[in-house]
């Protein structure tokens, strides 16, 4: 298909043009949204929903244990919602563990060392506690893990890649925006959780539909899965009646979102956006000339970009320390093709509403 159309195709199925009803519906229908930048996955998950969302309102689902937030695939952090943590795990934590393998070595985190933290954090989090990542790095000094040179980070995610514990409850930051999360269990904190027959062909569907039109390689970098397992997921899908093959190794929702007629032309998004950031060809979603404005860069970082038409014209930045989480963000147009400047305000000012909200 041409550019226009596959461009047209993704904003619909990524919600920007065609927004959900709700944060939750959003984050149920794109499966994970990139989120160690915290701030910038709640923002993707409130750009694709109806209304006027607040920074507050998409907080209070932690709270509640609706969303939560995981090293769900590439050994990022992604927000999903609660339900769907367990099984995603069933499909990529082992090959992260794997990967994880040698830096574990490197630490001095062998077998022994990793028994005890599973054994001290599940003994300082059982029965609905909750603590910072400060707090369990103080648990397993005690118990004679030392947490400096990121063995206690190492640790942690250890047992967050084995669904052990993740991130729910946000941790209140006064004056400023909220940034950081509780850990607990994650067999106590998540109610509901149910495995479907085939997790890694069930993952591909919900890709394809949050994220389509894409390919099985675009999904194997998405998820952070083996090209076979990809292709294996894809074929197994191929009679799943929620999406089909429309062209030699692409694949579509066989039902996609109604477009809003009201939805902007010009959007801005954060960092790590699902839109950019979701497929092995970015040049989609980004002139190739801009790529290295965007990123990922040498320091793995990837800006906050400025869509027009489904197109990055545009990067931003805003602070979110205390006290300056009101100022306005400021715009950098990249190209002078772009974007009436009105139209760019109106975008970061849906933002900072969100923000300061």
């Amino acid at each position: 298909m041409d550019l226009d159309t596959l461009r047209a195709a993704r904003l619909r199925s990524h919600r920007l043009t065609a927004p959900a009803r709700s944060v939750v519906d959003a984050a149920r229908h794109m499966l994970a949204v990139q989120a160690q930048e915290f701030w910038a996955g709640r923002w993707a998950l409130a750009a694709r929903a109806t209304g006027e969302p607040t920074l507050r309102a998409v907080d209070r689902l932690f709270n509640r244990g609706t969303l939560v937030r995981g090293w769900t695939q590439r050994g990022t952090l992604h927000i999903v919602a609660a339900e769907d943590l367990a099984w995603m795990l069933s499909v990529t934590g082992e090959r992260q563990l794997q990967k994880a393998a040698p830096r574990y070595r490197e630490l001095g985190l062998g077998v022994e060392e990793l028994a005890t933290s599973e054994r001290v954090i599940r003994g300082a989090l059982r029965g609905g506690n909750g603590l910072t990542r400060v707090e369990l790095f103080d648990v397993l000094q005690r118990a004679g893990i030392e947490p400096s040179g990121q063995r206690g980070l190492f640790a942690v995610q250890n047992l967050a890649l084995r669904g052990i514990i993740c991130q729910g409850s946000i941790v209140p930051r006064p004056g400023g925006v909220s940034r950081e999360q509780l850990f607990v269990l994650a067999e106590e904190h998540i109610s509901e959780s149910t495995a479907p027959g085939d997790p890694a062909a069930e993952m591909f569907v919900r890709y394809i539909v949050g994220h389509g039109p894409a390919t099985a390689e675009d999904f194997a970098w998405w998820a952070g899965v083996t090209l076979g397992v990809a292709r294996a997921a894809a074929a197994v899908s191929a009679d799943d009646e929620r999406i089909r093959q429309v062209d030699d190794g692409v694949f579509v929702a066989d039902s996609m979102p109604r477009r809003n007629a009201a939805a902007p032309a010009v959007v801005a998004l954060g960092s790590f956006e699902e839109y950019y950031i979701s497929y092995i060809d970015r040049t989609v979603a980004c002139p190739p000339e801009l790529l290295g404005a965007i990123g990922p860069g040498k320091n793995g970082m990837v800006r906050p970009i400025i869509l027009a038409d489904g197109v990055v014209v545009g990067t931003w930045r805003h602070s979110t320390a205390v006290g300056r989480h009101t100022d306005d963000p400021v715009p950098e147009l990249l190209t002078a093709a772009g974007a009436d400047d009105a139209d760019v305000i109106t975008a970061l000012d849906r933002y900072a509403a969100f923000i300061a909200g």
